[in-house]
């Protein structure tokens, strides 16, 4: 199949597929069928943009047919009040119920992350998912592990991370690492992989949003992260593929108290940039 197949009989030659084309692979002159420029192929990051921005369901991309790119539903667009009261009432959530997290849940969020920013379409993240209470909490025992040795040998930063109470509280009994959660999601790629760190990121930001209308919470667990760049027993306990790097984990459970309240937050400091 070609890169890029247009149906001349439905093209209403608007030229908006070149228009949007990210890597402007895509020629228009007016009153033409769109055509492709010269090493198209290699400069194609497979966004499908072309496909679907076309009104007409007239581009075939080789990887995805218009067919295959569901149409968007409006009746399903959140309003602006909508919109803004899901993004503010999104919790960290550190206290979970004790039933476990469905898989279908969990891939299904996962697809919804697949679509976040990846820059040039990298889609670097690969995931590692940990539903099993023993080994969740092995990992977060990893953690502690870690904690006490950035005790002896980093204290300072050690003290700024709390780190002697939350070893503290473990002692006594209350997980602080992994929130004692059902389900650990990880999200990891290649070390070299210079998309990665951002890519990983923003699809994990994702799979947090996707989470709440599944009746689900996630937190981000920060301490594990750190453990996880580098200390041994940590890294050996999560034994992601060789060359690869954890960047980013999300705990997930069913929440076991709800929020009927926005918490305050501080005013953001924008500085607008007026020349002149």
């Amino acid at each position: 199949m070609a890169l890029l197949t247009i149906d001349a009989n439905t093209c209403n030659r608007d030229g908006i597929c070149a228009a949007v084309c990210p890597t402007g692979i895509i020629e228009f002159s007016k009153g033409e069928v769109p055509r492709l420029t010269e090493n198209a192929q290699e400069y194609c990051i497979a966004c499908g943009h072309c496909v679907a921005v076309c009104p007409t369901a007239s581009i075939s991309h080789e990887k995805m047919a218009a067919d295959q790119c569901p149409l968007i539903r409006p009746e399903l667009r959140l309003t602006a009040d909508q919109c803004e009261q899901f993004l503010r009432s999104r919790r960290s959530i550190r206290r979970y119920k004790e039933e476990p997290v469905e898989r279908s849940k969990i891939q299904k969020m996962i697809e919804i992350a697949s679509h976040a920013p990846s820059g040039h379409n990298s889609q670097s993240a690969q995931w590692r998912v940990i539903d099993n209470r023993p080994r969740i909490e092995m990992l977060a025992g990893t953690v502690i592990e870690w904690m006490r040795w950035m005790m002896d040998n980093q204290p300072e930063v050690a003290a700024a991370l709390h780190m002697a109470r939350a070893v503290e509280r473990w002692e006594d009994g209350n997980d602080v690492i992994l929130r004692g959660a059902p389900a650990l999601v990880v999200a990891h790629a290649p070390k070299n992989d210079f998309a990665a760190p951002p890519a990983c990121t923003i699809a994990l930001a994702y799979m947090e949003l996707a989470a709440v209308p599944m009746g689900l919470g996630a937190c981000w667990a920060g301490y594990f992260w750190a453990a996880s760049q580098g200390f041994p027993a940590t890294v050996e306990a999560l034994d992601l593929p060789s060359g690869h790097r954890c960047y980013g984990a999300l705990m997930v459970g069913y929440p076991r108290f709800t929020y009927p309240r926005l918490p305050l937050r501080r005013q953001p400091i924008v500085s607008w940039w007026d020349e002149g």
